[in-house]
């Protein structure tokens, strides 16, 4: 689909599901190798990277992985509410434990400093960031990424777990708002 219209919002096509597969299978690639030794925790942030996750965690071949998800929100529309909710929380124990953190998109930084703030009170071995999107020019709060997947401009996009008042997530290619 060259183009979709979500709720009042029209989208065009910006990135086929092809590229990002690509970007996906070399991450999980290079966390097999680097993370072959740790047997992982993987904390998968809802809704969004729900997508993300599922498509890694079929490449990882570490023994030990352990999947579990949080679930925190900070968007209203198209823009950043800059408040942080926390609807999940973790259940299992990660004191000394490596954490990856998978996240769908990394913008501004507030629910990935407030996560990282919440995670460290628990005494983690290691705290690793995987990000399948990043907007750099968007950053309010600088965070160590370990694992960028792909780099965006400061648009609004939909598509591959991301959406726009809910809808928009199912899609495997990723769009951009037309203005």
């Amino acid at each position: 689909m060259g183009k979709i219209v979500l709720h009042d919002k029209e989208f065009r096509l910006f990135m086929k599901a092809e590229k990002i597969d690509q970007v996906i299978t070399n991450m999980a690639e290079e966390m097999n190798e680097a993370l072959k030794n740790s047997s992982p925790l993987f904390l998968s942030i809802l809704n969004g990277s729900f997508m993300f996750t599922s498509d890694l965690i079929k490449q990882i071949t570490i023994p030990g992985t352990q999947i579990s998800f949080v679930k925190i929100a900070s968007y209203c529309g198209t823009h950043s509410t800059g408040e942080i909710q926390e609807l999940i929380g973790l259940k299992e124990e990660i004191r000394n434990r490596t954490i990856v953190i998978l996240e769908d998109i990394i913008d501004s930084g507030r629910s990935m400093k407030h996560l990282l703030e919440y995670l460290k009170q628990k005494s983690p071995k290691k705290i690793i960031i995987a990000t399948l999107f990043y907007k750099p020019k968007a950053i309010v709060y600088p965070i160590p990424i370990d694992y960028k997947g792909i780099e965006l401009e400061n648009d609004f996009v939909v598509g591959r777990g991301l959406d726009f008042d809910g809808l928009g997530r199912n899609y495997p290619d990723l769009y951009i708002l037309n203005k």
